[in-house]
């Protein structure tokens, strides 16, 4: 809990309603943002500036539903505006401590629709972005409606580049992102980045997605981008019942990449914890698994001679992991239903059947002697009515078997995905969406956190619901065993500033065996020793995967230390430098601590960037533990080159990071005691 005089809480509000008037304005609490909300021939319109500078031009507002006409606005009423500066703490995370400052303008607009006839409008103003919903009160308690249209719109004035993969793609979010002129954008996920040649960085995104289908951003070929909701099979866009409200539709402001990453608006814009006691259950933490060895196929997750999932392979995985003091140890494919062809298997499934060869109680029996928790596993295949109608017995065989954090799956092409009536679903629409967050819930009774693979993209549930401690959501680790390409050095140079904005990731880094007895480039990790390293810092998850085979790191225990040293839960964190796809440096001080880490990574092309260590704190000394590319290192001809080295750094001192192309560094500084 945060002491009550940790900051000024500041909160006015109008009580009475204004009278009606056809625009209202509203400020960020430094006058950083305006935001003005206007009524003009029939439309509902809201516009931002940053000082001088159009954010959003004139830009449309409000929902269309089925059986009416579409709306036209009249004026606006019952005008309330709010201010709010206090400060939250996460039970885990990124930052420790969380301020929310936001101006609050709340409107409501007279529609000339039976169900547009009195809409609430809520903006919230930060100093880097803002946030904005609908709110359907007037709708009567337990009327059914239909959204047919989502009328949110966000013009931009000028030029900008963004980063982006089209929508809707069969793969879910498992795509490398392309740089392009904005004005090429047709339908692109969220989170959105773009750069202007304004000197601003905008990132359209939501928050709270709950009950509503997930929103991508459709672009017209001149700087607009329209809402486009995944549908429902009947084209219906979202299914409610009166009264209700939308998630918020969110625009993150900075003049860097970095502004973008470090800011909080997505986590502010959620409700607080429903999840009090979580930090008696759940503790952040590094494991390893049963996983990376499947991918490069040294065993299966079907059932047979070369099954993966045997208890005296998951107790060789425990065994290692309590030698070097991991956590959990994830273990895939230990249920009935991965023989043959299991992508298509989401109704064959068993989560509480295990092949004859993994003995779930004795396993765990084991891992509790060495203080060691096994990971649980659950594929679906997609098929979510399967896995919802054996969800309470899965989730009770793990918790009567101390499991206490489960990675599920939903590998299915989307598009594909079978719900109770034959239809064929998108994997975030909002049908997956009630679902994803049923399975959080009713996790949370059993004491299980979640970590969801092949999601609904991440939208700050989190703090609500803090058991949702992680997703994957993009083209991780994995693509690098089998890709055709595999990730290229800029992708990692890259998600910080697209899929990162919306939360932690999965990503499971830490490959070691990066050549692969000569593997064609492009099929396998284009990366550097040094990067695997620098990942640990710069993707933040506060479960953060060991992926690669017990052996290969047994083989570099010098530079499997950095990953024993560094820890998944942080008091702070600060994106220093950054260009987006160039390269990224993220320093991180632990929980509880007075260390800090570094990372920094690369993309193609070497790169030397001085780093002041002005976050370090004033008059300490600490020790530099350096792993960098070594003479020679390349990650084409060279990735495993590293050296090792150390020196006494202060808050005065700067730092050359020597990047070879594909490369990083990762730093742990250790805090000195002051009498050294």
């Amino acid at each position: 809990m945060i002491p009550k005089t940790s900051l000024l809480f500041g909160l006015s509000m109008l009580a009475f309603a204004t009278p009606a008037v056809a625009r209202e304005c509203a400020q960020s609490p430094e006058k950083v943002l305006e935001l003005c909300v206007s009524v003009e021939g029939g439309e509902a319109l809201y516009e931002v500036k940053r000082g001088n500078v159009t954010v959003i031009a004139p830009s449309r507002l409000g929902l269309r539903f089925a059986g009416e006409a579409d709306p036209r606005f009249a004026e606006i009423g019952n005008v309330k505006r709010a201010s709010v500066d206090t400060l939250w703490e996460q039970p885990w995370g990124e930052q420790r401590l969380i301020r929310d400052n936001h101006n609050e303008l709340s409107v409501t607009l007279a529609g000339d629709t039976a169900l547009n006839k009195a809409v609430g409008v809520t903006f919230r103003l930060f100093d880097d972005g803002f946030g904005f919903r609908y709110d359907y009160a007037a709708i009567p308690a337990g009327q059914a409606v239909a959204v047919t249209a989502d009328d949110a719109q966000f013009r931009t004035v000028g030029a900008y580049q963004a980063w982006w993969y089209q929508g809707l793609g069969q793969e879910r979010d498992e795509y490398l992102y392309t740089q392009t002129d904005a004005r090429r954008i047709t339908l692109a996920e969220t989170p959105l980045t773009l750069k202007g040649d304004n000197g601003l960085y905008l990132s359209f995104h939501e928050a709270a997605l709950v009950d509503f289908p997930s929103m991508l951003l459709e672009g017209n070929g001149a700087g607009t981008y329209n809402a486009w909701l995944m549908p429902w099979p009947d084209g219906t866009l979202a299914k409610k019942t009166g009264p209700f409200t939308t998630p918020w539709r969110t625009v993150l402001v900075g003049e860097t990449p970095g502004a973008l990453a470090d800011s909080r608006i997505t986590l502010n814009l959620n409700e607080p914890s429903k999840l009090p006691d979580i930090g008696k259950w759940f503790k952040p933490g590094k494991y390893v698994g049963i996983w990376w060895e499947m991918h490069l196929e040294k065993s299966t997750w079907g059932s047979g001679p070369t099954h993966g999932a045997n208890t005296a392979n998951v107790k060789r995985y425990i065994d290692f992991a309590a030698k070097y003091g991991f956590d959990g140890v994830l273990v895939e494919g230990w249920n009935k239903g991965w023989d043959g062809d299991w992508i298509a298997n989401g109704d064959k499934f068993s989560f509480t059947e295990a092949y004859p060869d993994f003995d779930l109680p004795e396993i765990t029996r084991y891992g509790k002697t060495k203080g060691v928790k096994l990971i649980g596993h659950h594929e679906t295949g997609g098929g979510i009515e399967n896995y919802a109608r054996q969800l309470d017995d899965a989730l009770k065989l793990y918790a009567d078997n101390g499991v206490s954090l489960i990675k599920t799956g939903y590998v299915r092409h989307s598009g594909a995905i079978a719900d109770a009536d034959g239809g064929m679903q998108w994997f975030a629409g909002q049908y997956a969406v009630r679902h994803h967050l049923d399975v959080v819930k009713r996790a949370a009774k059993y004491h299980i956190a979640i970590n969801t693979h092949e999601p609904v993209k991440d939208t700050g549930l989190r703090r609500t619901w803090p058991n949702w401690v992680s997703r994957e959501g993009a083209r991780g680790q994995e693509f690098n065993a089998w890709g055709n390409p595999t990730n290229p050095p800029e992708h990692m140079t890259i998600l910080p500033f697209t899929r990162m904005l919306a939360g932690p990731m999965d990503y499971t880094p830490g490959i070691f065996d990066i050549a692969r007895q000569g593997k064609e480039l492009t099929r396998r990790v284009q990366s550097t020793l040094a990067t695997q390293l620098a990942e640990y810092v710069v993707i933040y998850s506060p479960i953060q995967m060991a992926a690669d085979l017990p052996e290969n790191y047994e083989a570099r225990v010098d530079a499997f230390q950095f990953i024993r040293d560094v820890p998944a839960d942080w008091e702070q964190s600060k994106t220093l430098q950054s260009a987006i796809g160039d390269y990224v440096v993220v320093a991180r001080q632990p929980r509880g601590q007075g260390d800090w880490y570094l990372g920094g990574i690369t993309d193609e092309a070497a790169r030397k960037l001085t780093q002041r260590l002005d976050f370090l704190a004033p008059g300490k000394r600490y020790e530099a533990q350096i792993y960098s590319d070594g003479p020679g290192a390349d990650y084409r001809t060279n990735p495993g080159a590293l050296t090792i080295s150390k020196r006494v750094v202060t808050s005065a001192d700067s730092l050359d990071l020597d990047m070879a192309p594909g490369g990083g560094v990762a730093i742990r500084f250790k805090l000195l005691d002051a009498r050294r």
